[in-house]
């Protein structure tokens, strides 16, 4: 079975080892669990963590399957059916017929790409930091497509929508999440 962080990130791990998905599924795992507490589903953090954190699972091996081998692999492993949705439905529309239904499902396909492109333009301050990120600079490297351009802001907005948000809500919300989880996943970082 599949019932603890531990469990879960040794699972990641068995399939992932490129510090770049690692870094990922960490600050996703972060940013989910800062929108679970935020939007008043702090009882179920821990859950909205785990599909962070497992939400591209099989994309290192398995890119051309992603979404679906996420589902034979977390099955394998005993993990529920609403995790399995839910890694599942974050890449509905390039990589999956099942659509986001909870607003943790929601969050998660709306974040998911959104944190790519945060980080990608926090690698570009002087800073290397959230910390100082503002969503106006956001914003800008959101226009110019040429900028992390494999982050998909389609996604991004259909996210902001599907959610019942305006993309500035879910931007500054995105970052003030990676905010509050970019030591703990730096530390993760240097500790592996």
């Amino acid at each position: 079975m599949l019932n603890t962080r531990e469990e879960a990130f040794a699972l990641l791990r068995r399939y992932n080892q490129e510090p770049f998905h690692i870094l990922h599924a960490l600050t996703v795992e972060g940013v989910m669990a800062w929108y679970a507490k935020e939007l008043g589903y702090g009882d179920q953090a821990d859950f909205w963590a785990m599909a962070g954190l497992l939400h591209d699972i099989d994309f290192e091996q398995w890119p051309d399957r992603h979404c679906q081998k996420a589902s034979e692999l977390l099955r394998e492993a005993g993990a529920d059916e609403a995790l399995i949705h839910a890694v599942v439905c974050h890449g509905f529309g390039l990589c999956s017929d099942v659509e986001p239904e909870h607003e943790m499902e929601k969050v998660l396909f709306a974040a998911d790409e959104l944190t790519g492109l945060i980080g990608a333009a926090a690698k570009m301050r002087p800073s290397k930091s959230v910390q100082d990120m503002e969503v106006s600079s956001l914003k800008k490297k959101f226009k110019d497509k040429k900028f992390a351009a494999g982050c998909s802001r389609d996604v991004i907005r259909e996210g902001a929508e599907r959610l019942g948000w305006e993309l500035d809500t879910l931007m500054e919300r995105t970052i003030l999440a990676m905010r509050s989880c970019e030591d703990a996943v730096n530390a993760a970082m240097e500790a592996l």
